[in-house]
């Protein structure tokens, strides 16, 4: 199998009231997260990335139109869990995590990857921080409403 490519995507799922989706973690029991996911080829576009990721393990379509992905230009460099490094190249410990947000309507369909994840929730934007097993995704998650512009 080769080794993973240590550049992601960060997609953080909300409603217009900033309610935010997560979803738990298959392999790892109470880790919560957004939507992760990391490129598959090194040309990848990002926005490709995220889509792809965001339908993979929500069934979402981003069509561009009434779910557009809203790119945050930022990007996070952290250093990889000892537990997943085997995934990536001898040496490798960093991994750079591009942020992006989405927002759905409430009653729009789940459907999780059953290997990657088990069971998802909607949650209070501070409630979902707080339950984030990761830093960087608990703090796009509190930038959130900084990033996200009500349209009419």
């Amino acid at each position: 199998m080769p080794h993973k490519i240590p550049e992601s995507v960060l997609v953080v799922i909300h409603t217009a009231d900033l309610d935010v989706l997560l979803i738990e973690r298959a392999d790892r029991p109470g880790f919560w997260q957004s939507v992760t996911g990391s490129l598959d080829r090194i040309d990848e576009p990002l926005p490709d990335t995220a889509a792809r990721e965001l339908f993979e393990e929500t069934g979402i379509v981003a069509d561009g139109e009434a779910i557009r992905l809203h790119d945050w230009h930022l990007a996070n460099v952290y250093e990889i869990y000892e537990t997943w490094r085997h995934r990536y190249a001898p040496g490798v410990i960093h991994n750079t995590e591009h942020v992006f947000s989405v927002c759905v309507p409430r009653d729009i369909p789940i459907k999780l990857s059953p290997r990657e994840h088990v069971r998802y929730a909607w949650l209070p934007l501070l409630e979902a921080a707080d339950r984030c097993f990761s830093s960087s995704n608990a703090e796009a998650i509190l930038q959130l409403p900084r990033h996200f512009e009500k349209r009419p």
